[in-house]
């Protein structure tokens, strides 16, 4: 059957964050008869959200997407933001610890490093963590069973130091978890598959680097491409653009629709929804979840008791975003590259800055009075500071700014945007509990679940995760019939 041969079907897809609008693209693509997307709040987008402040267009969640991954910029192209790709207009960034800024070391995998000059240079380690490394080359092979926690293992071969300093704050600005309990098969996949055959760690991450910058030199045929892209005036603009597409190829697409419940029937799925304050029925010939997994659990709770406790056990962390504008002129002195990233060892309230507008040419420019930046507080196990009001977070983001980087002038605007419960975390055993969710799911014909819960927490793992789910969905639709048929 080709792709544009219509079929028969209509299908919901239950959440409208990127992972939800992306399945609803691609249901369309393939050529499903109706999609209606059911957005529970008020906003398309998920942790996909551009605004501005101070007339300056921001991202008050992801601001960037993993460019070496291809679906996230495939998926902006195919929605007309081809264009508006960039690069970032610098990728030099620090670390706050140990007293005084210090510049990343380069060479690493996820702060798992394998340039050693690189890192003996930039002084985030003390002499003693130094001395640690060589160890890694002697010591026997470190068992890793069918998973293990990043910082156990990178402890276990290169010392707790490395963990607290390098991989905790990297890790943390992916997942806002703890290297100690993080998943190293599920977050650095490709250092687990080298746990399990080698024995040195600090050699299986320059073979990583090797092959990564070989296969980005091969795809491109010059030099390896951008780690990372935006999108001029906000990567929210993305799950906006997939939206508008959406609805010209005809999916209706409503927000403020919470959905209560699910409902498996001899023809398809009834889909129970409150609408203007009433509930109503929608019928549908199968269903996508793209929602967190607690809402999940909810929704599959009569229908796969099985998957519902798994995905019922997944914890989230909460964050708070700081956004800060000032008058550039009141800015002292150069602010260091794109950002910094703060070690929780250290004990900061800031977790992370960006200097937005030295990030993204888009972001305040030169020629704007207008200087933009963001710090992070808040992460899984860590999140007493988010307790603090809003004048609160920004008056300790701004006590850490001026002691990490010297910034002392005021803002002419802040705006404080707080994702409870926004990032699932990746434990140990996270991609067998992911399985098991699938296997019960996969009983259930007409229904498919994805988004940041199950292959990766990035925007190109949840586009993944949505055409994984589409696809599943459109191999259950029934072809229709002659042309006209039930016209």
């Amino acid at each position: 059957m080709s792709e544009t041969q219509p079929r028969a079907g209509h299908v919901v897809v239950v959440g409208g964050g990127v992972s939800g609008l992306s399945a609803a693209h691609f249901l369309l693509e393939g050529g499903a008869a109706r999609v209606t997307v059911l957005e529970s709040s008020g906003r398309l987008g998920g942790k996909l959200y551009a605004d501005e402040i101070a007339g300056v267009p921001v991202d008050l969640g992801a601001e960037s997407l993993l460019a070496r991954r291809p679906e996230a910029v495939d998926l902006a192209r195919a929605v007309g933001l081809g264009d508006d790709l960039e690069p970032p207009a610098t990728t030099t960034a620090g670390l706050w610890t140990r007293g005084r800024m210090r510049p990343m070391p380069k060479g690493g995998v996820m702060g798992v490093p394998g340039d050693i000059g690189s890192l003996a240079a930039s002084g985030v380690l003390s002499a003693a963590g130094l001395a640690r490394l060589p160890l890694d080359h002697v010591l026997p092979r470190t068992k890793v069973g069918d998973d293990v926690a990043v910082g156990t293992y990178v402890a276990a071969r290169l010392g707790h130091e490395v963990v607290d300093r390098l991989v905790d704050p990297l890790l943390g600005g992916v997942y806002a978890g703890n290297a100690y309990e993080i998943s190293l098969r599920a977050a650095i996949p490709q250092l687990y598959e080298s746990a399990r055959s080698g024995r040195s760690l600090i050699e299986a991450v320059r073979e990583t680097q090797r092959r990564a910058a070989a296969a980005a030199s091969a795809s491109t045929g010059k030099e390896p491409a951008p780690v990372f892209a935006g999108i001029r005036g906000g990567v929210g603009r993305l799950p906006v653009a997939v939206a508008e597409a959406c609805r010209a190829a005809g999916a209706r697409i409503l927000t403020g629709a919470p959905v209560r419940q699910l409902r498996r029937t001899p023809d398809g799925w009834q889909v129970t929804w409150d609408h203007d304050g009433a509930s109503e029925v929608m019928e549908a010939d199968a269903v996508v979840l793209a929602v967190p997994a607690p809402a999940a659990a909810r929704l599959l709770g009569s229908e796969s008791p099985g998957a519902a406790a798994d995905l019922a056990a997944v914890e989230y962390a909460s964050v708070a975003l700081v956004t800060m504008a000032f008058r550039r002129r009141e800015i002292t002195h150069a602010l260091p590259g794109s950002g910094f990233l703060v070690p929780p060892v250290d004990g900061r309230t800031i977790k992370a800055s960006t200097f937005s507008s030295q990030k993204w040419h888009w972001s305040g420019t030169a020629d704007s009075d207008v200087y933009v930046l963001r710090t992070s507080v808040g992460r899984y196990g860590q999140e007493a500071d988010l307790a603090w009001d809003d004048t609160d977070l920004v008056r300790l983001s701004r006590e850490d700014l001026g002691e990490a980087v010297g910034l002392t002038a005021a803002p002419v605007a802040a705006r404080v945007t707080r994702w409870d419960g926004g990032l699932p975390q990746y434990p140990v055993g996270h991609l067998a509990r992911v399985a098991r969710v699938r296997e019960q799911v996969a009983k259930l014909p007409g229904l498919a679940v994805c988004g940041a819960v199950y292959e990766g927490v990035g925007v190109p793992a949840c586009v993944a995760s949505a055409r994984g789910a589409a696809d599943q969905v459109l191999g259950t639709l029934r072809p229709s019939a002659e042309p006209g048929a039930g016209q």
